[in-house]
C-alpha cells in the first residue's frame, strides 16, 4: 500500500481518517461565501430553477448579497430567468460571476458556453467537475447566501454538491401531485444520508386563483405541503400558484420584479434558522 497524502477526494481507499469534511473543496483565495443553501428536486418540470431565483432575489431584495450557481450543467435556465445573456470574464486564474440587474452573482455553463443553444453532452464525472469548478474556481464577492440549483434526482450533481460544497441546508421543491409525493421522499432519504438538514418545503402549481371570482382550485390535486413537511420534521413551507403572469415575466428574464411575498415567509424561516 502506497503511503498516504492525506488527500481523501482523490483517494479510493475506506480508512479511519476519510471524513465527509475531508470531500469540501476550498474557495479560492479572495472569494466568499458564508452560507451555502441546496435546491433540489427529485424530478424535472417542477419549478426548482423558479424557487431558486426567487429566493435569491428576495435575499437580494433585503439588503444581503445573493449568489446562485447554477449547477444544472445539462439544463441551466437561470441566467435566461434573470435576463443575463453575456459571457463571464475572468483571468488565466479565476472567472468573475455575471451580475444580474439588482446585483444578484451569476455562474452557470451559458455563461460560458459560446452559444447558449449549445448542449452539453458529457458524462456524469465531467458534469460533477464542472460543479466543483464553479465553486473553486470564481471569484465569489462577499455572498451571504449561495443558492445552489441542483439538476433533479440523486445522482452524481448532487452528491458532488453534498461533499464538496459546505452545504449549510437544502429547500425541496415538489408539486401536488402523488408520484412526485413520492419522489420528494427519496430527496429527503438522501439528505438525511448526507446529514443535511432539510430547511423547507416548496409546492410548486399548488393552486389556480381564478381571477373573476377569485377562487382556488387545485388543478393538479390537493395539497400535500403540510402533510410531508410534518412528516419529515421540515420547519418552512411555501406554496406557489399557477400564474401565467409569472411565467411571463420569467420567460422574459424579469423572475427579479416578481413579487416577493410569495416566498418571504420561507426566506424569513431560512435566514433565522441558519443565521
Amino acid at each position: 500500500m502506497s503511503e498516504c497524502n492525506h488527500d481523501c477526494s482523490n483517494c479510493a481507499a475506506n480508512c479511519s481518517e476519510r471524513t465527509a469534511e475531508s470531500f469540501l473543496k476550498p474557495l479560492r483565495e479572495g472569494a466568499s461565501v458564508k452560507k451555502v443553501i441546496g435546491v433540489v428536486s427529485g424530478k424535472g418540470g417542477v419549478g426548482k430553477s423558479l424557487v431558486t431565483c426567487l429566493m435569491a432575489s428576495e435575499v437580494q431584495r433585503r439588503g444581503f448579497n445573493a449568489a446562485v450557481l447554477d449547477a444544472d450543467i445539462t439544463g441551466p435556465s437561470v441566467p435566461k430567468s434573470f435576463g443575463v445573456h453575456e459571457h463571464c470574464l475572468g483571468t488565466q486564474e479565476y472567472l468573475i460571476p455575471v451580475q444580474t440587474h439588482t446585483g444578484v452573482q451569476l455562474m452557470s455553463i451559458n455563461l460560458i458556453l459560446q452559444d447558449e443553444t449549445e448542449p452539453v453532452v458529457w458524462r456524469g464525472p465531467v458534469i460533477a467537475g464542472a460543479v466543483t469548478q464553479f465553486w473553486t474556481d470564481v471569484m465569489w464577492q462577499d455572498v451571504d447566501y449561495m443558492f445552489v440549483d441542483m439538476p433533479p434526482g440523486t445522482g452524481d450533481v448532487p452528491l458532488t454538491v453534498f461533499q464538496a460544497l459546505p452545504i449549510d441546508g437544502i429547500v425541496i421543491v415538489t408539486s401536488p401531485q402523488d408520484l412526485v409525493g413520492m419522489i420528494v421522499e427519496k430527496a429527503m432519504n438522501m439528505a438525511n444520508l448526507m446529514n443535511v438538514p432539510v430547511l423547507g418545503l416548496v409546492e410548486n402549481m399548488s393552486y389556480f386563483k381564478c381571477p373573476d371570482c377569485g377562487k382556488e382550485h387545485a388543478i393538479f390535486g390537493e395539497s400535500k405541503v403540510e402533510a410531508l413537511a410534518k412528516q419529515h420534521n421540515v420547519p418552512h413551507v411555501a406554496k406557489l400558484p399557477i400564474d401565467p403572469l409569472i411565467a411571463k415575466m420569467v420567460d422574459a428574464g424579469k423572475v427579479e420584479a416578481v413579487g416577493g411575498q410569495l416566498i418571504s415567509g420561507l426566506v424569513d424561516g431560512i435566514i433565522k434558522e441558519i443565521g
